[in-house]
């Protein structure tokens, strides 16, 4: 009896919590609509990167980037934590990688952060939180769009979930007008440990992570999703054709990797001018 009365105690401050929040830092989904319009086309013309988290995104010298236009994705605050690489936009879409890291990702600062609305509420948002409504169709099985690639132009209306985080981050770059777009770290393939545990779709892994740049990233104990490689490759041939149907450009500056769907430059012959 005591304990139930105490977790009513604890789920009513929870609300009270919860309430002041709002009150204190969520915009409405007007007034975040506007927000995105405000950003459209604000660097229209300009070149950025894509980062990936594959293990090649170690054999990139990301000190390089300090004045470039970057994206990062999920676990890039180990990045943070081990050389101070801050994206200048963060995007996660993942359940699995918002739930597993939660509070690193609610502390996390860059100049902006962007999250499906239907994560309004779990993430704690400050004045730098964009919430953008996400279609999510292409993983519902009964649903009209279900596994066909959709890219949306304009993202304060919605965006569309393709499989992989950065397929919503090119549309996101293309929405902010970038011309160029640079791919850094997608090695575009994963092995399976032996350990990993499967149940459905959902894979919980045992041991270090050897898919990412990190061990941790996917560690022993943090969950992910089989990462159905064929399905993103459907999404990148989509976004490469409306760039390059815009005159814009999707290039892969990965270091090696398996991804060879975009026009292959250097990394490094990318800064020779800077």
């Amino acid at each position: 009896m005591i304990k139930k009365i105490y977790k009513k105690i604890e789920i009513k401050i929870k609300q009270i919590l919860y309430k002041n929040r709002i009150n204190l830092y969520l915009y409405t989904p007007k007034e975040y609509h506007n927000i995105l319009l405000n950003l459209k086309d604000k660097y229209k013309g300009e070149r950025c990167f894509v980062i990936g988290n594959g293990p090649s995104l170690n054999k990139c010298d990301l000190t390089l980037l300090k004045n470039e236009y970057t994206f990062g994705v999920n676990g890039i605050f180990y990045k943070t934590d081990e050389m101070g690489f801050r994206p200048t936009f963060y995007m996660v879409e993942d359940n699995h990688v918002l739930i597993d890291n939660l509070d690193r990702i609610n502390q996390y600062k860059c100049k902006y952060k962007f999250f499906p609305a239907n994560y309004k509420n779990i993430v704690i948002p400050d004045k730098n939180t964009i919430f953008i409504p996400m279609d999510s169709g292409f993983y519902r099985e009964f649903h009209p769009y279900y596994c066909i690639p959709r890219f949306s132009k304009d993202i304060s209306k919605e965006i569309y979930a393709g499989q992989s985080v950065t397929i919503m981050h090119l549309q996101l770059a293309y929405f902010l007008g970038f011309k160029e777009v640079y791919l850094i770290g997608m090695d575009f393939s994963y092995a399976l440990p032996e350990s990993t545990k499967i149940e459905g779709c959902n894979y919980t892994s045992q041991e270090d992570d050897p898919n990412h740049f990190h061990p941790d990233y996917f560690g022993k104990g943090k969950k992910w999703h089989d990462p159905k490689l064929d399905r993103v490759l459907m999404n990148y041939e989509k976004c490469k054709k409306e760039y390059e149907a815009d005159g814009r450009k999707i290039y892969n500056a990965t270091i090696g990797g398996k991804l060879e769907i975009f026009e292959r430059v250097d990394y490094y012959s990318l800064f020779n001018n800077k």
